[in-house]
């Protein structure tokens, strides 16, 4: 082979090798493009304010809104009830799977229908939970066709009462039911205190007033000695040192001390604020004696919490502990 067709050949290699990385280099482009598409609008994590109403796909009955002009229509109104649009967190939970997958990945301003399956909103009807029992296990002013009852723990409505025996239907009242959502996205939520009391009364139901410091606390920090003989064995020193927290204030109520979702899983709640909000600490806040005590704080869990206890409380209200106990002694 000559010297000319040995660099003919070797000139055409190149050219191929220079388009496959070209192509090469396309291709990694349109995944990038790709990537960045899908990553952009709404994702998990984003605070929404959605107006939504849902209704059962067969029949049209209505099952949630945050209209008040809908609920007015469908004379669900009760008093005392606001409808009112709500804010939900992505990726939490707080709305049906199907709904969250259409609103991930759009806009403020986008609306749309979804079609939620009866197995993803309220579970298949199941026959084999309509059961009979003795109609002694049903209160008595609850004997009656229709009526909604509680028995050993579980909900459900009664079919039929024929002497001592009653049919209780114990599936959800919306089991089996398509459930069509209608949304739209107005907002997304930015203020962190609205973020906390949105955040409060999805999981409690309930509107409590929040607020966030940044608080300076002690913290007992290990001691680390570089110059330690690594095989001598001693005792870990540790020092006090004053570092920042930030704090997501609540204000403690009657109704918060007595909420039975508070009372089961504060811990739970306190750890899904921590991270949801990214604060260190959670203090839920109680005033005594008109105020006299107003600060003393009940210390919830938190991400690198500490302090929070009540001899710290008294000092920070320069409360002297012991005269305070013998105070109540002689009570």
């Amino acid at each position: 082979m000559s010297n000319e067709s040995e660099a003919d050949e070797a000139e055409q290699d190149d050219v191929e090798e220079s388009a496959a990385d070209a192509e090469t280099t396309e291709e990694e482009t349109v995944e990038e493009e790709t990537a960045d598409d899908e990553a952009s609008g709404l994702q998990d994590g984003d605070f929404v304010r959605l107006a939504y109403t849902a209704r059962t796909v067969e029949g049209g009955q209505l099952v949630d809104t945050t209209s008040q002009e809908v609920a007015e229509e469908e004379g669900v109104d009760e008093e005392g009830q606001e409808f009112e649009p709500r804010v939900v967190v992505l990726g939490q939970g707080h709305i049906f799977q199907a709904v969250e997958d259409a609103i991930v990945g759009s806009e403020v301003g986008d609306e749309g229908t979804v079609t939620v399956p009866a197995e993803e909103a309220f579970g298949e009807y199941d026959e084999s939970e309509v059961r009979t029992i003795s109609s002694d296990k049903i209160p008595e002013d609850d004997r009656y066709p229709g009526a909604h009852v509680d028995i050993e723990g579980e909900h459900g409505h009664v079919e039929t009462i024929i002497g001592g025996r009653a049919r209780v239907d114990f599936n959800h009242p919306l089991a089996g039911e398509d459930v069509e959502y209608e949304y739209e996205v107005l907002e997304v939520v930015e203020d962190r205190e609205e973020k906390a009391s949105s955040l409060l009364s999805v999981m409690l139901d309930m509107d409590l007033d929040v607020w966030f410091e940044t608080d300076t606390v002690e913290e007992e920090q290990l001691v680390e000695d570089d110059d330690e003989d690594e095989d001598e064995e001693s005792e870990p020193e540790y020092e006090t040192v004053e570092v920042e927290q930030e704090t997501l204030y609540i204000e403690a109520t009657p109704q918060l001390t007595m909420n039975q979702q508070w009372m089961m899983g504060k811990q739970q709640i306190a750890q899904q604020l921590t991270q949801l909000l990214e604060v260190d600490r959670i203090i839920v806040q109680e005033e005594l004696g008109g105020g006299m005590m107003g600060g003393l704080g009940g210390m919830m869990g938190g991400m690198g919490g500490g302090g929070g206890d009540i001899e710290e409380a008294l000092e920070d209200e320069d409360i002297d502990a012991e005269e305070l106990v013998e105070e109540l002694g002689e009570e």
